[in-house]
């Protein structure tokens, strides 16, 4: 597997594959509408980027998708940063999550895009007009179709949002969106297409209470809905785990095959490796790590991985989960600790020399996935790829 990343051969890095994100957003792409024609392609770039690395997947994507969707301010005017420092052209930002009234102008000034999803927006109104803006801030509003989370309930909307038609001076609606609750959990979607017929209902009230004139950009679909919901399409897809190749879930992989006859190819993006700090023999008998929860049964060699929980391998895996060095499995002995793991290497090298670990991706004919090391900690890969350590070294690899 070669030495590593330069500096970093020492420590555990993340690599990631430039020809599998390109792929995946062709995956997405190729889907269309329900109506078969094609759809603008949206990707969620939220929490580091599912822990890929915002600063390496952005330039990845950039010039790849139709609309950029985050949670925090602050990253959505990263993308200004990086477009002006590039002098490339704008692309479409939303802000997904919330912001105060001065984000809320900056953002305006920037041209991104933000969701409103509640009344608390008044409060805002008085600051966003006292800015002087040259154009008004752009708004996606938010209707909660079922998932009880944000949003404004049908029952509530058009009294709610009446402030809207009062602030067109300083808030410009140009969409609007909601998120299903459980597409990934099951196969049977029905309570999927009921909050469908929610959001359409939704949509329908929203207009005749704005008496909105232009169409409006609708988005509801996320990963699951995108493979398996053609009719929740609409004008774009926020496309967000299976940008980076991983399924939502094995219900929605089952549930594609149903749907479009065949199951989408998704490539992982990420990988993660580790040059070992140590390799030697330890005699039979011998306790490794702490707490003596393993003992070597025959002479063992063992390497030890400068990397642990807190680098975000989980735990939980302790005694459960693999490696690979050299295409071949290699079990975890004793406790992952915060900062190292050691791990069988006697049926994969046969010298005291450093060897390079694969945590998750593949090496040789053997591949470790996000949703196995995840299952070995008993949550989701969802969780597993955001808790990587921002410190991480991320490399962008073909």
């Amino acid at each position: 597997m070669g030495d590593g990343p330069g500096d970093a051969a020492l420590a555990s890095w993340l690599e990631l594959s430039a020809s599998a994100l390109r792929h995946n957003v062709d995956v997405f792409r190729s889907l269309g509408g329900g109506d078969g024609t094609p759809r603008p392609v949206g990707v969620v770039l939220k929490g580091n980027a599912y822990g890929h690395g915002l600063a390496q997947v952005l330039p990845l994507v950039h010039g790849q998708v139709d609309i950029l969707y985050f949670i925090a301010p602050q990253d959505a005017l990263k993308v200004r940063e990086y477009e002006r420092a590039q002098g490339l052209a704008p692309r479409q930002v939303v802000v997904l999550g919330g912001v105060s009234p001065r984000e809320a102008v900056a953002l305006a000034r920037e041209g991104v895009d933000v969701v409103v999803a509640d009344r608390g927006w008044v409060d805002a109104l008085p600051v966003l007009r006292e800015a002087g803006l040259e154009r008004a801030l752009r708004v996606h509003v938010h209707i909660d179709t079922g998932l009880g989370r944000e949003g404004f309930t049908l029952a509530r909307l058009p009294d709610d949002v009446d402030f809207l038609a009062e602030a067109r001076d300083v808030l410009e609606v140009v969409g609007v969106l909601s998120h299903f609750s459980n597409t990934e959990d099951v196969t049977e979607q029905g309570y999927a297409l009921a909050q469908v017929d929610a959001f359409e209902t939704g949509v329908g009230l929203l207009r005749q209470r704005l008496g909105a004139e232009r169409p409006l950009q609708r988005h509801i679909a996320a990963s699951a809905a995108a493979l398996v919901l053609p009719r929740a399409r609409y004008e774009t897809q926020r496309v967000g785990i299976s940008l980076y190749g991983l399924w939502p879930s094995p219900e929605t992989r089952l549930s594609a095959r149903l749907v479009l006859g065949e199951v989408p190819v998704l490539k992982p993006v990420l990988s993660w490796r580790c040059r070992s700090q140590a390799v030697k023999w330890l005699p039979s008998g011998s306790y490794v790590g702490y707490g003596c929860t393993y003992r070597t049964s025959e002479p063992t060699r063992i390497a030890v991985l400068p990397v642990g929980y807190y680098d975000g391998y989980p735990r939980l895996v302790s005694g459960k989960a693999h490696v690979l060095v050299n295409g071949r499995r290699c079990p975890v002995l004793g406790r992952v600790m915060m900062n190292h793991v050691i791990i069988d290497v006697t049926r994969a090298t046969s010298d005291d020399g450093p060897v390079t670990a694969t945590l998750l991706g593949r090496d040789g004919e053997e591949s470790i996935s996000a949703e196995a090391l995840a299952g070995w900690a008993q949550t989701l890969h969802y969780e597993l790829v955001t808790r990587l350590g921002a410190h991480l070294k991320r490399v962008v690899v073909e």
